[in-house]
């Protein structure tokens, strides 16, 4: 199993708590991002790749590049469900784990919510990521990766 990280977007905080997952379990991981980005030199699971800028050119590299049962780490649900659709997993940096199960149902959500901000009906995005997030992720990382080590 391979982790993945939507990087441009991925959290400071979520990144650590990636880095620290990875170099426990000893699972590579690759940060994908549209600029330079630090990984930590110490752990030689933890790489990183830097795409060309563009509208969804990390995305594109990320579904391309991964295998079944792999997991990406993104907010981007449209991500999310071509990563499902290619027999992967995508964990929100809020700690919900896409799958076959409920990856149609997210993104529909998603559409509803898009139109209705286009037509002046909603305004705002998310609340930014609290203590509660970092741990809901935290604890459905841990989750994840236990049960693939015990498969």
């Amino acid at each position: 199993m391979h982790i993945w990280v939507d990087a441009d977007a991925c959290p400071a905080v979520i990144r650590d708590i990636l880095f620290r997952a990875a170099a426990r379990v000893e699972c590579a991981m690759t940060l994908v991002a549209n600029r330079p980005l630090r990984t930590p030199s110490s752990c030689r699971w933890i790489d990183s790749l830097q795409v060309s800028a563009g509208f969804n050119v990390a995305d594109q590299r990320i579904v391309a590049s991964l295998a079944a049962g792999d997991l990406v780490i993104t907010a981007d649900i449209p991500l999310a469900a071509e990563v499902v659709r290619a027999g992967a997993y995508a964990l929100n940096p809020r700690g919900e784990l896409y799958t076959s199960e409920n990856v149609s149902q997210a993104l529909a959500a998603r559409d509803l919510l898009e139109e209705l901000r286009s037509d002046g009906l909603v305004s705002g995005g998310p609340a930014p990521l609290g203590q509660a997030d970092r741990q809901r992720f935290a604890n459905a990382l841990d989750r994840f990766l236990t049960e693939r080590k015990t498969r």
